[in-house]
């Protein structure tokens, strides 16, 4: 068991039923009463979220879970299947359960997979990613680092603003957290 006081984010707790990750939480303190938890909660399993208030004295059922190397495959646009590196199973995810980070999935890409009694729950993409621009406007004569920016297309499907001098072709880094171009790939 884990006290409500004690959540951190990334924390993973069972509730109500489900397998749930605490995305945000923040401690109350309220007057003369005493203090609260409010944290925001991501069901692994469906991918919906709620906040929900707790009693700072309240626990929580803590879980624990497994995380093993998996290589991703292939999807659909709804479906995404990725490989074990050991055990060669291939396990299938929603878009929902993958969340954001889906449009950085290219052939390949190894991510970290949690299991929760040893069913796969959720995908753990890298921090940065290495993609391809398939299409952008070509850099001008001058165009220097210090200029601005222009939208990129990336061979995942991402969108990203690089510097003007960055042309087609190029192999670049993103952070998959932010989306945000961090440089280019020597």
């Amino acid at each position: 068991m884990i006290s409500v006081s004690d959540l951190r984010n990334n924390t993973k707790v069972e509730m109500d039923g489900g397998i749930w990750e605490c995305l945000q939480f923040q401690h109350q303190k309220i007057g003369r009463g005493g203090a609260k938890v409010v944290a925001k909660f991501k069901n692994l399993e469906t991918g919906s979220i709620v906040e929900k208030s707790f009693n700072a004295t309240e626990k929580l059922k803590d879980i624990f879970i497994d995380y093993r190397p998996m290589q991703y495959l292939y999807g659909d646009g709804e479906s995404f299947t990725f490989m074990d590196l050991e055990t060669y199973e291939q396990p299938s995810f929603t878009k929902e359960q993958i969340g954001e980070g889906v449009i950085y999935l290219v052939e390949n890409l190894e991510v970290k997979v949690d299991f929760y009694k040893e069913k796969p729950i959720k995908v753990t993409l890298p921090t940065v990613v290495e993609l391809e621009i398939i299409q952008t406007d070509p850099g001008l004569k001058g165009d220097t680092a210090a200029g601005g920016t222009k939208p990129a297309k990336l061979s995942s499907g991402a969108s990203v603003n690089v510097p003007l001098f960055i042309e087609q072709g190029t192999v670049i880094k993103v952070d998959t957290r932010s989306g945000e171009y961090i440089g280019r790939v020597q």
